[in-house]
């Protein structure tokens, strides 16, 4: 994503417009390599990175490193089909904002309930519902930044000219910030809730496994 200073807001807004969702049929149908598996992701995600030149978006240590976290369940016979490649598409874009500990309690029940789900209710269907509601963001996304834009503009209006332009600049990245931390330290509670009510039920599963033991 590149953003041209001399025209930010309408930069940052086409920049939005532009942004592109992997969807399911972009998924090749058939069971994928490692080095297959890299050059998708790097393909379809580059221009999502901050330095699309020289940032990696996916390597072989990162993807291996997310099975030995329990993130991503093991591949088959070295290959890795459409529903780990949907996976690490989430994992993605939630790397950038959680720990790996996180992730994983965020992932553990998806992983576990719809991963290879024989219900007919899999990853393909939970992927889906959640992206549609990301594009739909994206208009009510714009009309948030154009506000907090017209609202730095307003700020500094007693700042020497020569600063000015910088110091707005410096009160729409304030408030873009404080948007973030705020969604992020939510973020981080109801996570924080998923694994206290995992840790909660998986103590009774023990207790009522541990009673069963004493009554043989």
């Amino acid at each position: 994503m590149t953003i041209n200073s001399d025209d930010l807001l309408n930069s940052i807004l086409d920049s939005l417009t532009q942004i592109e969702y992997i969807r399911p049929e972009d998924i090749p149908n058939i069971d994928l390599y490692m080095d297959q598996v890299t050059t998708f992701m790097d393909k379809r995600l580059r221009d999502s990175t901050r330095n699309p030149g020289d940032d990696k978006v996916l390597t072989k240590t990162m993807i291996n490193n997310y099975a030995k976290n329990q993130l991503l369940p093991s591949p088959e016979k070295k290959k890795y089909s459409k529903e780990h490649m949907l996976l690490l598409i989430f994992i993605y874009y939630y790397k950038n904002i959680l720990s790996i500990g996180d992730i994983q309690t965020l992932f553990a029940p998806i992983t576990q309930k719809f991963f290879k789900s024989e219900n007919g209710y899999g990853l393909e269907e939970i992927y889906n519902e959640v992206f549609s509601m990301g594009e739909e963001e994206v208009e009510k996304l714009k009309e948030n930044v154009r506000e907090k834009y017209k609202l730095a503009e307003e700020t500094f209006s007693s700042a020497p000219d020569e600063d000015r332009e910088f110091l707005r600049k410096f009160s729409f990245i304030c408030l873009l910030g404080f948007d973030v931390y705020v969604k992020k330290l939510l973020i981080e509670k109801l996570v924080d809730d998923l694994r206290d009510k995992s840790d909660a039920e998986a103590k009774e599963v023990k207790k009522e496994k541990k009673e069963k033991d004493k009554e043989k």
